[in-house]
This record gives C-alpha cells, sequence and structure tokens, in this order.
C-alpha cells in the first residue's frame, strides 16, 4: 500500500478535502477509491466578542496551513514524498453564518457562526414573508437583521457567503457555493437547483425602501451542485494552503459545501428514507425526504443534498460542549489522586457504566445549553443540573441524563417529522466524536428517535473525508451521485446497528417530558446568568 500511494501521491492522483469544523480543522488525502492516505488537524475555538460568537479570519488560515502541514508531514514520513499536484480538492466547513464583504473585498461584519441567536425578529418576519421556515442561523436571517438594527455596513455589500464559500473564493477567486451549503442562506428552487428567484424578489421589495446599490441576487454567490466545475486553484490559494510552496496550482476545487451535506457523503445517507445525525457541538439530523412538508414548521428546516434533493434537517445549536465539561471534571478529579487514564478511557468507561442506569435516568434532569437554542425560543443558554429530592442521583443515572440532554432539542424536530409528518426512516446513520465509544451514544439515540442507528467504519472521518469524495466525484460524474457512493466507494463497508427496543424508548420518553416541563427553569436560569 506504501509504495503504490507514494506513486499516486508523486503523480497527482489524490484527492483533497478541507473542513473548517466548530473545533478542528481536519485535512485528509485520499485515492479514487476513498481510502484514506493521510490526514491532517488543527484546533481551534471560537470566541464570545460583544456578544457574538465568531472566528477571526487570520485564524482560519493559520488553522487551514497548520492542518495541511500536520497532512504533508504525515506524507512525508510515512511515503518519503511530498505533495506537489493534486487531482481535485474541496473546502467544506459550518454551515450558516454571516460573512459580508464590499467592492474591494474588505470585511465589513465579524464572521457571525451558527452560534449566535440575535436573530429572531428578522427570522420570524421573513418566515412570515416568505411562508418557509427561515432559521435564525440562515444567511439571509442575518443580512436582515444586520438591515432592521441599521448597521452601516449593509449599505456597502458586495457579497455575502458561508464559511465554506469564503475559503473557496479565497482558494480559486470564484464566487460560488454548493447547493446544500447554500440552502443555508436562502430557500432553493428544487427545479431550478438555485436560490428560489420569486422569493428574492420578495426581499427586494421588502428592502426596497432602504435603496440600497445592491439587489439581492447580485450579492450571492452562485450556486453549484456535486460534480459541476467550481474553479481551480489559483497560485495565491496554493501559497494559503502550502506556504512552503511545493503545492503547485492548477488543481479543479468541487464546489464548496456545509458540515451536513459532507456529513451525508460520509455516512452514503442521500437516498430518500435515508438521514444522518452528526453529534459534536452542535447535533443535526438530515433526513431526504420523498416529498416536501405539508406545512411550515419552525423546528425544521428544509435543505437539499449535495446534489440538490430536499431535506428536512432538525438542528439544535447545543450538544456535547457541557458533557465534555462534566467529563473534564471528572478527569481533574482523578489527576488530584495522581491517578492519569487517557480521554479515551475515561469516555468509554463513563458511557458504558451509563448502560446500568435506569431507563429514565433516575428522574435526574439536564440541560447542555452553553449558547441559546432556537427550537426551544432560548435566546441565551445556561448549563443546568436538576437533581430533585426524590431522584435517584447515581453516577450511571448521571453520565445517562447527559447524554439524553445532548439530543434533547433535536429530539423535539425529530418528533415533528416523525410524529406530525408521518415520514418513515428505514435507518439513521451517526457520526460524530460521541460515537467513539461504540454502542452507547448509538443506544440512547434510537431510543431518543425509536429508529435503527448504525455507525459506519468510516463515519468517524467526517466532512473532511466527505467533501474529498465530493472532488473525486468530480472524476466520475457519468455516475449519479448516490451510485458512484454505493458502487465505488462504501461497496465493502460494514455498518453496525443498534436497534431501538421498548424499555429504552419508553425510558427516553418519559426523560423527554420531564425535559419540556422543565423548560422554565432553564429560562429563568438563562436569564439569572445574563443578568451576572
Amino acid at each position: 500500500m506504501c509504495s503504490n500511494a507514494k506513486t499516486l501521491i508523486e503523480n497527482g492522483q489524490t484527492y483533497l478535502g478541507i473542513e473548517l469544523g466548530s473545533t478542528r480543522i481536519k485535512s485528509v488525502l485520499i485515492d479514487v477509491n476513498g481510502n484514506i492516505l493521510a490526514k491532517g488537524s488543527f484546533e481551534w475555538e471560537n470566541h464570545f466578542v460583544n456578544g457574538i460568537w465568531t472566528y477571526p479570519l487570520d485564524e482560519v488560515w493559520t488553522g487551514i496551513a497548520q492542518s495541511y502541514q500536520d497532512l504533508s508531514s504525515v506524507v512525508r514520513d510515512k511515503y518519503n514524498t511530498v505533495i506537489r499536484h493534486i487531482s481535485a480538492m474541496g473546502v467544506s466547513a459550518m454551515m450558516h453564518g454571516y460573512l459580508a464583504f464590499d467592492e474591494q473585498d474588505n470585511q465589513l461584519a465579524e464572521f457571525r457562526t451558527w452560534r449566535n441567536n440575535t436573530t429572531a425578529v428578522a427570522a420570524d418576519q421573513l418566515t412570515d414573508l416568505l411562508q418557509y421556515n427561515i432559521p435564525q442561523r440562515w444567511s439571509i436571517a442575518h443580512l436582515y437583521q444586520a438591515i432592521l438594527n441599521q448597521e452601516s455596513h449593509t449599505k456597502d455589500i458586495a457579497y455575502i457567503t458561508t464559511l465554506s464559500g469564503y475559503v473557496h473564493w479565497q482558494l480559486t477567486g470564484q464566487k460560488v457555493l454548493g447547493i446544500g451549503d447554500a440552502s443555508g442562506m436562502f430557500p432553493i428552487d428544487h427545479k431550478l437547483k438555485s436560490f428560489d428567484p420569486n422569493m428574492i424578489a420578495t426581499f427586494d421589495q421588502l428592502t426596497a425602501s432602504k435603496h440600497f446599490h445592491w439587489k439581492l441576487a447580485n450579492i450571492l454567490p452562485t450556486v453549484r451542485v456535486a460534480g459541476e466545475d467550481a474553479g481551480v486553484l489559483t497560485e495565491k490559494g496554493a501559497r494559503l494552503l502550502d506556504p512552503t510552496g511545493h503545492l503547485q496550482s492548477g488543481s479543479p476545487l468541487c464546489p464548496p459545501e456545509g458540515d451536513a451535506g459532507t456529513g451525508m457523503m460520509a455516512t452514503n445517507s442521500i437516498k430518500v428514507k435515508t438521514g444522518n445525525i452528526s453529534a459534536g457541538t452542535s447535533a443535526f439530523a438530515m433526513v431526504v425526504l420523498e416529498k416536501p412538508l405539508s406545512q411550515v414548521y419552525r423546528d425544521l428546516d428544509m435543505v437539499t443534498t449535495p446534489d440538490g434533493y430536499p431535506v428536512a434537517m432538525a438542528h439544535s445549536q447545543n450538544c456535547s460542549t457541557d458533557l465534555n465539561a462534566w467529563v473534564s471534571l471528572f478527569d481533574e478529579l482523578l489527576t488530584l489522586f495522581n491517578h492519569k487514564v487517557s480521554s479515551d478511557e475515561l469516555y468509554s468507561t463513563l458511557f458504558n457504566h451509563a448502560l446500568n442506569a435506569k431507563p429514565d435516568a433516575g428522574g435526574l434532569l439536564s440541560y447542555c445549553f452553553y449558547s441559546g437554542e432556537h427550537g426551544v425560543d432560548l435566546v441565551t443558554g445556561c448549563p443546568l443540573f436538576v437533581h430533585p429530592a426524590t431522584a435517584d442521583f447515581s453516577l450511571a443515572n448521571f453520565v445517562l441524563v447527559k447524554l439524553y440532554t445532548a439530543f434533547g432539542a433535536m429530539k423535539l424536530g425529530m418528533d415533528t417529522l416523525t410524529k406530525k409528518e408521518k415520514v418513515q426512516i428505514e435507518k439513521i446513520f451517526a457520526h460524530g466524536g460521541l460515537f467513539k465509544s461504540k454502542g452507547v451514544a448509538q443506544l440512547v439515540l434510537a431510543s431518543a428517535l425509536n429508529v435503527p442507528v448504525a455507525v459506519l467504519e468510516t463515519a468517524s472521518e467526517g466532512g473532511a473525508w466527505g467533501i474529498a469524495l465530493l472532488a473525486s466525484y468530480m472524476k466520475q460524474t457519468h455516475l449519479s451521485l448516490s451510485d458512484y457512493l454505493d458502487q465505488q466507494i462504501f461497496t465493502q463497508t460494514a455498518d453496525e446497528v443498534t436497534h431501538p427496543t421498548a424499555q429504552w424508548v419508553q425510558g427516553y420518553e418519559t426523560f423527554i417530558q420531564r425535559y419540556k416541563f422543565g423548560l422554565s427553569i432553564e429560562k429563568e436560569a438563562a436569564n439569572f446568568a445574563n443578568q451576572s
């Protein structure tokens, strides 16, 4: 494998995927069959500045370069060669958010990420006007809220995009966006596979009195679907990726995508009645639909697969951050007693101990809201643990309730999809850090959704691998995207399926009723935290 891989690398027969996640920037180099040749990463964190969750753009480029350098070091050490040519590449990043630039390409406002819940007024007004659910984190909600707030930068806008669109633009000079990520900016017309022109006209009428020099269609990126050309790596782009100068320009790039779309790629869940769930800092479920929903739901977003098919998305801003904080506390306690265990062992031991808990978590209650949560009408968050005097306060129940609450807000949106719309789901594919400890988080999720949950061997590679596959697909467009995944990538990939059981499903239902009943406590706690 090593000698063959070295030849592929030196002949430029590899594909590169880069994904900017909320806590890591990952780089993955693959061959034409999706086999991973090398990986690199860089850890980073968002900043809470003046009430806004953001990342400075200079950190974007520092992180990308260091992630690529990490990958290059693996190539050098493992294969005794350097990367000079790449057959095709792609960029993925956190969906949604707001990046605005003027005609001189100057950034006009801080990057406002998906994590912000500051656009409620705009999101509600646009939803009513367009009769289409506009979540707070969508780019159009951020734009309109800035207009409502009379932010001076709005008059100078020449271009708005997402994080993946921004990085792609700097690498290629092309202002384009993959349809999956684009569907988190503004509603998509599924027949045209582009932004809905009638809704664009409606938005322009809404803002006509402002007399902006721009119209919405002119400041949005051009939409591309999987397999379409999206530009080539420029000399400037090559140096941004690889300041050492080894990487040469000219590689074609696939349309940049959001982490939701690349997660669908990484789990082979782009066919009707399949779906996937990504669990990390946030949690979101994506289900490919047979037909449109019967009405607008505020807890379900309508987005698309990378090839443009409609998807219902149940999204929660918060998932694993609070759980990670508690595990870190346990690690600190062990260190105090001079007992050190690896992070993987600590998570695995605690997660497996949760299987000894009572299925309803013993009457305990927890909320994992570090930030606000649109699905439960929470503008700001406050992590909260409630221990009623009558509850069974054991370690197993405590860990289980932390796992339960990680999926709580997302569960409410999925209930709308399955119980109100009667959408049938044959299997959900799960990926993300919570699923490293085999079986436990799967059982929790299967119990929450009452659906079989599968974890693929490849799922841990996540969106960086998924966007590398989309780069590779550019050379295989004689196949449909789903046939490409089935016939070339997932031919021998096994999945491990956990089926829901009546006892645990009932236990989660008992918990979620307690969760809904106690939301008023969480709102008071968030108000208190916001005042202090």
